[in-house]
């Protein structure tokens, strides 16, 4: 039997924990607020109906301070009661988006690293924060006001009808009409453009963040923001997306809008239709003018139940695009135990594509580093480095062959075993806004300051340490602290250091280097590869001359591998990379390099 999944609303309340009971106790005081500021025009109706009635002898009205005193306690009861529904709803809402980021964060930790390319880091930031602060929003002040709005339109109906049904038909009847201007709006078509809006602003939001990522580059080459065009696209494309709706909408709010203010107008036609010989009776003017009075309330309540059918569809898109998040699985995690005695790192016929219909981006891809080797894996961009890299610290695993450390399948191997024997120097390493002892302690948190010290001697950090009056325990990123990108190299070199990993990953480590800085990063390289299995990615050829061997990848596989020289000799790929590489480091400006 198929079990009944929750409805949005219920999952997104369940967050709450032993707070959800005040999210109900919210909902209940809503309603009675929704009650309680209606009688204050019951009593209003009473003192008109008493000033008419006794008209032009006031001294009769003997029950307006009784009724207006009324009227003010309700107001005032009405006010307090919400507040205290507030009160309830606001500490609801802050433990449900404290526990739905908590879920999400923990879920995302046990996810590998490499789910992010499929889904965007702009994409995941946006649902991680904005998406989990707009249920905030909805919850703390939007529910109370939905209750409000369920329960407004029950107890209208009662006082519409109370007094005089003809009155109350006529407020009805302009009801009705904005009703229909206003589902043209918020009706089913509203949720396709609400899931059209979120996607145009996810889209953009991850154009972003690469055209952040990419702003070294552009600057290089001299281009301009039209350079990219993908980000420029998504901006006009969102832009267009607004300004449609916003048109589809002109015109039947205009009309929602026209209608609901001027309720007035419909109870005017009636009371000229009800009097006789354009004499109006004492209870119809009675009645005119309290249901003028009371009409601004229709336009309140209306607007609230416009704002109801949008947030329900809030709900629905912000829990959809965090259960997509949810939905996706960590790898397999190994349950037995492994000792690994021996650090050879081997791929075997290994075949990976990011997604089921598109290109392997590595195919039969077959590589061996034997323990405390050095290799390399060149070739040109695309041709699979940076995934059969990954693929070693199962940032995914493979669909097909085998990546094995030791002899044993990484799959085998415990996450917390496999992260103590990998260590992995991106190519644009990002250290936290803490101090450098603290970004150190990260790969050892046990670490002593004089283990520390000696790994950032080691990373060649000696000059950056000279420099900081307070050392280690310099803020980096605060106080005018910055790193260039070869110092920040450096210091994630000295932790890759500290952790005394058996295997160790370099990502284009020195790619962004200038020329002083990489060579302090390539005597980094030496302290850190000494008695390690090491696997270099480089674009610089130079910098990998001396590898034990060096395999050249080229469309997702091996095409040639042997050292420098025996590449060289072959008259293969590697020979004429070797031959551009060395044109365009000789290349000077002024020369005439054709």
């Amino acid at each position: 039997m198929k079990t009944k999944q929750p409805g949005p609303l219920s999952e997104l309340i369940g967050y709450a924990g032993n707070y959800t009971k005040l999210t109900y106790i919210s909902l209940v005081l809503a309603g009675i607020t929704a009650i309680a500021s209606l009688m204050p025009f019951v009593y209003l109706w009473r003192i008109i109906k008493e000033v008419i009635e006794v008209s032009p002898d006031y001294t009769h009205a003997t029950d307006i301070v009784y009724n207006g005193w009324m009227a003010v306690g309700f107001s005032v009861l009405a006010m307090m009661i919400y507040i205290a529904a507030l009160m309830c709803s606001h500490l609801s809402a802050f433990r449900v988006a404290a526990n739905l980021k908590k879920t999400l964060l923990k879920h995302i930790g046990q996810l590998p690293v490499g789910f992010s390319d499929d889904i965007g880091t702009g994409r995941l930031r946006r649902v991680v924060l904005d998406t989990t602060a707009s249920t905030e929003t909805l919850l703390a002040h939007n529910l109370p006001d939905m209750a409000q709005a369920l329960i407004t339109p029950l107890c209208m109906l009662v006082l519409l009808f109370l007094f005089d049904w003809r009155f109350g038909g006529a407020c009805l009847s302009s009801v009705l009409v904005s009703f229909l201007c206003m589902f043209r709006m918020a009706g089913p078509s509203m949720a396709n453009s609400m899931k059209q809006y979120q996607n145009a602003l996810e889209k953009m939001s991850n154009e972003a963040v690469e055209y952040v990522r990419g702003i070294p580059v552009v600057k290089t080459i001299g281009q301009t923001v039209f350079s990219f065009h993908r980000f420029k696209k998504s901006i006009d494309d969102y832009g267009n997306f607004c300004l449609k709706y916003t048109k589809s909408c002109r015109s039947p709010m205009v009309m929602f809008t026209v209608i609901i203010n001027a309720s007035f107008a419909f109870l005017i036609g009636l009371t000229m239709y009800l009097a006789n010989d354009g004499v109006v009776a004492q209870d119809v003017l009675i009645n005119f003018l309290f249901y003028v009075i009371f009409t601004p309330i229709i336009v309140t309540m209306m607007n609230r139940v416009m704002f109801l059918s949008e947030n329900t569809m809030v709900i629905h898109d912000a829990m959809k695009r965090i259960r997509e998040i949810m939905d996706i699985q960590p790898l397999p995690e190994a349950v037995k135990p492994c000792t690994i005695k021996q650090f050879d790192v081997e791929l075997s016929h290994v075949t990976y594509r990011y997604a089921e219909d598109a290109t392997p981006a590595v195919h039969d891809l077959s590589l061996c580093a034997k323990q405390n080797q050095v290799i390399a894996l060149v070739g040109p961009s695309g041709s699979g480095k940076t995934t059969a890299a990954a693929l070693i610290a199962r940032f995914f695993d493979t669909q097909e062959g085998t990546v094995s450390i030791g002899g044993i399948p990484v799959r085998e191997i415990p996450k917390e075993t496999l992260m103590n024997t990998v260590s992995y120097v991106f190519q644009d390493s990002k250290l936290l806004k803490r101090s450098i002892l603290d970004n150190l302690r990260i790969a050892k948190p046990d670490a002593s300051e004089d283990e520390i010290c000696e790994a950032l001697r080691l990373a060649q950090c000696e000059d950056m340490m000279t420099r900081f009056p307070k050392g280690i325990n310099t803020i980096l990123g605060s106080e005018g602290t910055y790193l260039s990108g070869g110092e920040q190299q450096r210091i994630a070199i000295a932790r890759a250091i500290l952790k005394k990993a058996p295997v160790v990953i370099l990502d284009e480590a020195t790619a962004f280097a200038d020329p002083e800085n990489e060579v302090l990063v390539q005597k980094a390289f030496t302290a850190l590869t000494k008695q390690s299995t090491v696997i270099m990615i480089a674009h610089r050829l130079s910098t990998i001359r001396n590898a034990d061997q060096i395999y050249v990848l080229n469309k997702g596989t091996v095409v040639e591998h042997g050292t420098h020289q025996e590449l060289l000799d072959s008259n293969g790929l590697y020979q004429s990379m070797w031959t551009e590489y060395q044109k365009a480091a000789s290349w000077k400006v002024g020369e005439n390099n054709e």
